[in-house]
């Protein structure tokens, strides 16, 4: 995310999406009421032709659509002002089809959760993206982290069988698939997988083309399916290519919560109630929160609004698993500092 101007006297942020995760950002972040202003195009009749004419907008928020396959975020609402006055038709409805690289002026009232949110989204921006890569002797899966999740590729198959004349011959055309795979992108790479598979793959690799090793990182996991993904992401593997990656801190996150739990040690909160009381007990370390309830529960949003002036607070995404856990707990939990004792409610 390129953010251009932040002015909080008017609610103006002029912002650059660069990314598809950046497009997912702004659709967590505007809301029905607010407005929002960029160049598009209106069909004008002039005569009995109609023709798309360039004109500048600002519409009235009503609904937000991530359209994540057509990279592109859609604001539809009525129109309250725009140029060339002629070719505009105040209180008719119209969509802006904002894609990546194309500039846009939301105006609103800018909470917290929210410009912390967009300038985490600039600082992404900058950090390298992962693709990963999980083989066994059959095939090959491939993945992108995404700050909303997980995007799952190509299946790359082995044609290969020990009893193949054509054994060694159909194994290296499997491996220069896979090679192709990983010369098509810039990215750093994790090549994943159990047993020998991906070592004979790094051999490969190292003789025809060793300067592609210098991005590609070799790990074991348990399965060459979605789950060994998973796996990479929860043993913290692709935080230490990425950075921060959004999807790893919240598997970490999820998974400390989880070990509280399970130990009933008392470090734990979940659900509205006990997260509740907890913040107001000033017991909270770190506040998590599921991204959907802060856009649909004003309720949820201000307890939120409360937790980030004494503790860490973290927006799950509804996309990926660990926030799908978080939903399974209410939406809500807390990580503590110290026990809080029931009020036997």
């Amino acid at each position: 995310m390129r953010i251009l101007r932040i002015d909080r006297k008017t609610g103006e942020a002029r912002l650059v999406p660069e990314t598809l995760d950046d497009l997912w950002h702004l659709e967590r972040i505007v809301e029905a009421g607010d407005f929002a202003e960029a160049k598009t195009f209106r069909s004008v009749k002039l005569g009995d032709k109609e023709e798309r004419k360039p004109v500048f907008i600002r519409i009235e928020v009503e609904k937000v659509e991530f359209a994540r396959y057509a990279n592109r975020l859609r604001l539809t609402g009525k129109i309250v002002q725009g140029s060339p006055e002629e070719f505009v038709q105040r209180g008719k409805y119209h969509t802006l089809e904002l894609e990546k690289g194309e500039k846009i002026t939301i105006i609103k009232q800018w909470k917290a959760h929210q410009l912390n949110r967009l300038r985490e989204a600039e600082k992404e921006a900058k950090r390298p993206k992962v693709r990963i890569v999980v083989i066994d002797d059959e095939k090959a899966l491939t993945a992108m982290v995404m700050g909303y999740g997980v995007e799952f590729g190509a299946e790359i198959y082995c044609e290969a069988r020990k009893r193949d004349e054509k054994f060694e011959e159909k194994k290296l055309a499997y491996y220069s698939e896979i090679m192709k795979e990983l010369e098509m992108h810039e990215e750093r790479y994790v090549v994943a997988g159990p047993g020998f598979e991906k070592d004979n793959f790094r051999k490969y690799l190292g003789k025809r083309n060793p300067e592609l090793l210098k991005r590609v990182s070799f790990e074991n996991v348990s399965y060459a399916e979605r789950n060994g993904v998973n796996e990479l992401l929860k043993r913290g593997i692709v935080g230490k290519l990425m950075g921060e990656a959004r999807m790893e801190k919240e598997a970490e996150l999820m998974n400390r919560l989880k070990i509280h739990i399970n130990k009933e040690d008392g470090l734990a909160a979940y659900g509205l109630g006990e997260s509740k009381r907890a913040l107001e007990m000033g017991a909270v370390e770190i506040f998590m929160v599921l991204d959907e309830l802060l856009r649909t529960d004003k309720k949820i949003e201000a307890i939120a609004e409360s937790a980030e002036k004494t503790s860490a607070v973290v927006v799950f995404s509804s996309e990926g698993d660990p926030g799908q856990e978080l939903k399974g707990l209410g939406g809500m939990a807390a990580i503590l500092r110290f026990r809080v004792e029931s009020d036997g409610s």
